[in-house]
């Protein structure tokens, strides 16, 4: 009996454990179970909550550890007079708890962007006051008015003579771009722009194939062109292939510039032309091959030109622009530019990353500063450089007619050891990294190895980095595409060491986010495009169309438990496709590449027969459903081109307003782009845009039979009358 009572008694205490965890795990928004793609609940572990909680900065070892952190967790917000920070959606009005000593007075007032003061006023507040470290403490409510115009205010207090102020976020209650689209249809070339050259790249695809791209399409009736993420990767080869794991999300990849377009090219010597024209001309047979890409060996050539013309002496206009840009990016350029400085002195294994060079402001760093400028002055020029190619893509586009112009893709997060994971470290999360648990892209999860945003610091520091990121993105662009949009509400977490399954969900302030999405996209003029494919809460759609975010549907997903939708149910403020870089071209999605690469690398958790039978049954539906609509002849049709073009035209017949069409489709494509959950694997992002019959150059487009086609096909579609 003494036995049996010891392990009740145990039992009893491991479960008090247990939920003092999970309490304050909650308390935290980590999630503690979680609903899988096969759509069964799983609880989350014990040991990967506390790894979480630790990641978090939250102490959890023990029940008594716990039961304090609880206690720090209740008592946070009342140990400050004003939140981190306060978002407003415009036209509501929105009440602030402010914690003063109990019996003392305060005023709360908002200092507006243009310099205009508003005051707060106070509302009725019956909470009981706390004791705070001994402290008796109030809680006085105050109420934000709702006229205040949308952008960056300041929200003040003075409490008796302690001043306390915090940002004040107003965001629209619904992005504006929306609204201008809403009644008309926009199609658009999606491309990978490293894999798209002409007879003038250097072997990878560049801002001025960018602005051929957009004007080859423009005047084809295009309303946009959407690309993969051009953030930087490394400073020097060798650099990441993928452009979904960049060493920053805020600025631009040099790899893209088309060097003979930067002015000061055109006042070279005459050995500096040729030094240049040498390198190119070792570069323009790879833009003729269908091999694989090799940044390493563009790159590479193109520092060796830049370094050059670097070197030529600006006129007093460009002196000026250069300047300004500088002064303009501020801080954030300053410290990209020194990451990429060091970056190029210090091997990524070199001690002094976690010494003294650990962050942008040590002393070795401010020395560095110092004795690296010339290096520094060199990133930042890159980046201007960037920034003026970028803004000629967006011209070009606006001058072709199209109504949007480029769309840039924002990627979900940055490389370990990049130049965020550095200059941003204080408000990202250390000890996990972030991915997706088993879903039907990959059913043994994946892990993106990116540290994920530290959502409390991320408020406690205003969203500034979040903001700055948003700015510059979208400075010369008609919209973004988010990927996984679906992080911007929870991401899952995965622990150092522990395998994808191993994760679970932490949650974000996601009218913070998404509302200051919508304010920068607003301010520039932008439309926003969520990826909100995947596993998500059945209401977050319904959020973000509130809040003018077009999603995105691609034809062989959008199904209900009966089958596939029909066309006049896809959603309106949405993007819809028939594929994504994800999955391969839709020629080769037809003949089930996808199964057969799954196959061969491993990916698969049951016999391939079954995946094959379930691909071929589920591609049949759907070409059942375009078959009904008179769009396919009959199911012995076998003209894969005609097929691709029947699914397009499929689209046409969705309410969507964007319809993306994928460059691959146009000229035949069959390779996979990319296959998720892989990494050497499979050589992901560096297959070249080909067809049947070789490479396909920019320069052949606008006479290439299948692009004409696929466009001609498209077009008539959406305006048949015409």
């Amino acid at each position: 009996m003494a036995d049996g009572k010891h392990h009740e008694n145990a039992d009893l205490v491991e479960d008090d454990t247990d939920g003092l965890l999970r309490e304050l795990a909650a308390a935290h928004g980590v999630g503690t179970s979680y609903w899988g793609w096969d759509g069964v609940e799983r609880s989350v572990s014990g040991s990967t909550l506390q790894s979480v909680l630790a990641a978090l900065g939250v102490p959890a070892d023990g029940p008594e550890e716990m039961q304090r952190s609880l206690r720090e967790a209740r008592l946070a917000p009342w140990r400050r007079i004003l939140p981190p920070v306060l978002v407003q959606r415009e036209g509501q009005e929105v009440h602030v708890d402010v914690h003063v000593p109990h019996g003392g007075t305060v005023t709360v007032w908002i200092d507006a962007e243009d310099g205009s003061r508003h005051e707060a006023t106070q509302r009725e507040n019956r909470d009981v006051p706390a004791d705070v470290d001994g402290v008796l403490t109030g809680r006085a409510t105050f109420a934000v008015p709702d006229h205040l115009a949308l952008g960056w205010h300041t929200l003040r207090a003075d409490a008796d003579g302690t001043l306390a102020e915090c940002p004040l976020v107003v965001t629209p209650r619904q992005l504006g771009t929306t609204g201008l689209l809403a009644g008309r249809r926009n199609w658009g070339l999606t491309a990978q722009l490293y894999s798209v050259r002409s007879s003038r790249s250097w072997g990878i695809g560049d801002f001025a194939d960018l602005a051929d791209i957009a004007t080859m399409s423009g005047q084809e009736g295009a309303g946009f062109v959407l690309v993969n993420p051009l953030h930087a990767a490394e400073p020097a080869p060798p650099v990441e292939d993928s452009p979904y794991l960049p060493t920053t999300r805020r600025f631009f990849n040099p790899l893209y510039l088309r060097v003979e377009e930067i002015p000061e090219y055109g006042y070279l010597d005459a050995a500096g032309r040729a030094e240049v024209a040498r390198q190119a001309g070792q570069l323009y047979p790879a833009s003729r091959s269908a091999e694989l890409l090799d940044r390493n060996a563009s790159y590479g050539a193109k520092l060796a030109a830049l370094e050059l013309i670097f070197q030529v002496r600006r006129g007093p206009a460009r002196a000026r622009a250069f300047a300004v840009f500088c002064a303009e990016q501020g801080q954030g350029l300053d410290d990209f530019a020194l990451w990429c400085a060091l970056a190029e002195k210090l091997p990524p294994s070199a001690p002094e990353w976690t010494g003294a060079a650990a962050a942008p402001g040590t002393p070795y760093c401010t020395e560095q500063r110092a004795q690296l400028a010339d290096r520094i002055e060199f990133h930042r020029w890159l980046q201007w450089c960037c920034d003026r190619q970028l803004e000629s893509a967006q011209h070009s586009a606006g001058q072709a007619g199209m109504e949007i112009g480029v769309i840039h893709d924002l990627a979900v997060g940055v490389k370990l050891g990049g130049a965020d994971a550095w200059t941003l470290s204080g408000v990202l999360a250390r000890g996990v990294t972030v991915g997706a648990p088993p879903d039907i892209f990959n059913q043994q999860g994946q892990n993106w190895t990116q540290p994920p945003w530290h959502p409390a610091r991320l408020a406690e520091s205003g969203y500034a980095a979040y903001r700055d990121m948003l700015r510059t993105v979208l400075r010369h662009a008609g919209g973004i595409r988010v990927d996984h949009i679906l992080g911007l509400f929870r991401l899952w977490w995965i622990p150092e060491g522990a395998g994808p399954e191993r994760g679970t969900y932490v949650y974000y302030d996601h009218e913070a986010l998404i509302g200051i999405l919508a304010l920068e996209a607003q301010r520039a003029g932008a439309i926003v495009i969520g990826e909100d494919l995947g596993v998500f809460e059945p209401w977050v759609r319904d959020y973000l169309a509130e809040r003018g975010i077009f999603g995105t549907s691609i034809l062989w997903f959008e199904h209900d438990a009966a089958g596939p939708i029909p066309p006049e149910r896809y959603r309106q403020q949405c993007l819809t496709s028939v594929n994504t870089h994800d999955l391969p071209p839709t020629a080769g999605y037809l003949a089930g590449e996808h199964v057969t690469l799954r196959e061969s690398l491993g990916l698969l958790q049951r016999p391939v027969d079954e995946e094959r039978a379930e691909a071929a049954a589920e591609q049949e539906a759907v070409l059942a459903l375009v078959r009904e609509r008179g769009l396919l002849p009959d199911a012995d049709h076998t003209d894969v081109r005609g097929t691709v073009e029947a699914l397009y035209a499929f689209t046409a017949l969705t309410p969507s307003s964007l319809l993306g069409v994928a460059l691959v489709d146009a000229v035949g494509e069959t390779r996979t782009q990319n296959q998720p959950g892989t990494s050497t694997q499979y050589p992901n992002w560096c297959i070249p845009l080909a067809g049947a019959d070789g490479p396909v150059l920019l320069d052949g487009l606008p006479d290439d039979p299948g692009f004409r086609s696929l466009v001609g096909t498209v077009r008539t579609a959406l305006h048949p009358r015409a």
